[in-house]
């Protein structure tokens, strides 16, 4: 996904905590430049600054990182020669949103987990109940009658 002119990223949404390949096709890679560096931080004060050297492809140069904490990435590059390419003095900057948590199961939900097995195991108690009452009313009267005939094995000749 194109986030910004020259600037790709392996994912659609930035998400923090989360892992993200940053592909670069700006300037120095259009002026042939050997090494480049991507210097990076997170929020509006630039928290956990770090600086990593990026791998030169063909397709411009990459690098793989985990994005940190806070409202924004903001990064820009440098090159072997100290030069900058940072947007003009403004900065690349793209929002990071929150992981989401809906499907996350909390430990207060995994309890409830063990109250639907034991809802389970209740039912299956309850149609063996209702089984064996079943067949006390259906043939309980006729063992009592006399009328209850077993049917006779058979002998294998």
């Amino acid at each position: 996904m194109e986030l910004m002119k020259n600037i790709f990223f392996n994912t659609d949404k930035l998400i923090e905590n989360t892992d993200v390949k940053i592909s670069y096709t700006g300037k120095f890679f259009q002026d042939g430049c050997e090494d480049v560096f991507i210097h990076y931080g997170f929020g509006l004060d630039w928290d956990d600054i770090n600086e990593i050297k990026m791998q030169k492809t063909e397709l411009g140069f990459q690098a793989e990182l985990t994005l940190g904490c806070g409202e924004t990435f903001n990064f820009c590059f440098r090159n072997e020669a100290g030069e900058w390419d940072n947007n003009e003095g403004q900065n690349y900057i793209f929002e990071i949103e929150k992981p989401q948590t809906e499907l996350l199961v909390l430990e207060e939900e995994a309890n409830t987990l063990g109250t639907a097995r034991k809802l389970r195991r209740s039912y299956l108690w309850s149609k063996k109940v209702r089984l064996a009452v079943y067949k006390i009313i259906t043939y309980l009267p006729k063992l009592i009658s006399g009328n209850y005939k077993r049917k006779p094995k058979q002998v294998n000749e």
